[in-house]
């Protein structure tokens, strides 16, 4: 396992992050992506820090609070000392009885939502509190605000955002740099070779802006699990079957897998830990986060930080998934291409 360095921070965070999407059950929603309970819960947070992973990821409405509720007793229940592991949890969904301020990223929300998420996770702060999604009815100096008074309380360390577009982000930092208030560090978005949407407009304000990104749904739902293709049917059980998400262009990422497929059988391993390594070896990538319903699947998922690919694997699945053109993308690519020739020497 490696550690890399988190946004432009002294932190360093395991390569892969615990996601805890697939604890608990509670709710329609989160019954069709895991259920899993306390016991099965601490096999896997186990299983994952004794792989090396320091990074754990949940959410407030994750199965409804009850994520940060298993979560929080794991750790403590495995004896996991506070220093070692690096927590982060997220806020803006509904959450509470349903009122008209149990939802989105006004101060009211935050405030009230931290509290809540530190009693159910047990701890005295959070590590990384991330805004899970953009809201239009507040304003971003508000949110902003909220998150900085959390930091110089010491209830939460670093902020993150998650769903955000580039311009929103671009803005929020910008905001934060003027105002002399914590910034986003890390933004958590869906990244695969099934999707690769985030390179036109994010990447690139992750680099210039050094802030980490943490990946979601790397295996696109299960999709590049291996157990998906052309002619391949999963079964009525599993995630893609009860949940299609997130949405992709199924024939482009059929035609991922036919190449993955071939790369995992000539190197023996399985076409996730392709999907994974592929992820592993984007430099812009911090760190990849993987949920699991059994341990199998995690120990699978784990080893994926052993595979190499070489120039040749990763130019195979950079065209078979490359992005059509798009403007103004293509525009600034053949009007740079001058500037960028002068850099060369």
């Amino acid at each position: 396992m490696r550690y890399r360095k988190f946004g432009n921070t002294g932190l360093f965070v395991s390569e892969l992050c615990l996601g805890t999407m697939t604890f608990g059950g509670e709710g329609q929603l989160w019954s069709q992506i895991g259920k899993l309970q306390q016991a099965e819960a601490e096999q896997l947070i186990s299983t994952a820090l004794a792989a090396g992973i320091n990074f754990i990821d949940t959410a407030d409405v994750y199965s409804e609070g009850r994520s940060e509720q298993i979560t929080g007793q794991a750790l403590k229940n495995l004896g996991v000392a506070r220093e070692d592991v690096v927590v982060a949890t997220k806020v803006f969904g509904e959450t509470g009885t349903r009122g008209a301020n149990s939802r989105g990223l006004s101060r009211y929300h935050i405030a009230g939502g931290v509290q809540a998420s530190l009693e159910r996770l047990q701890l005295d702060h959070i590590d990384l509190y991330q805004v899970h999604g953009f809201d239009p009815a507040t304003p971003i100096e508000e949110t902003l605000r909220a998150l900085d008074d959390l930091v110089r309380q010491g209830l939460v360390r670093y902020v993150g955002v998650s769903n955000w577009a580039a311009w929103q982000i671009m803005k929020a930092l910008g905001t934060a740099e003027r105002l002399g208030l914590a910034r986003f560090e890390s933004l958590q978005a869906y990244y695969s070779l099934a999707g690769r949407d985030l390179e036109r407009e994010l990447v690139p304000l992750l680099r210039s802006e050094k802030v980490g990104l943490m990946v979601w749904s790397p295996l696109a739902g299960g999709l590049l699990s291996g157990k998906y293709g052309r002619g391949l049917d999963a079964g009525a059980d599993s995630r893609r079957s009860q949940f299609d998400f997130p949405p992709v262009n199924r024939e482009r990422a059929y035609d991922c897998i036919d190449a993955m497929r071939g790369i995992a059988e000539a190197k023996g391993v399985t076409v996730a830990q392709v999907a994974l390594a592929w992820l592993l070896h984007q430099e812009v990538v911090t760190s990849v986060i993987i949920g699991a319903k059994r341990l199998e699947q995690l120990q699978d998922n784990l080893a994926a930080t052993q595979v190499q690919l070489s120039a040749e694997e990763l130019a195979t699945l950079d065209a078979v998934s490359a992005l059509p053109a798009e403007y103004p993308g293509w525009m600034l690519e053949r009007q740079g291409e001058y500037r960028r020739g002068q850099l060369r020497g």
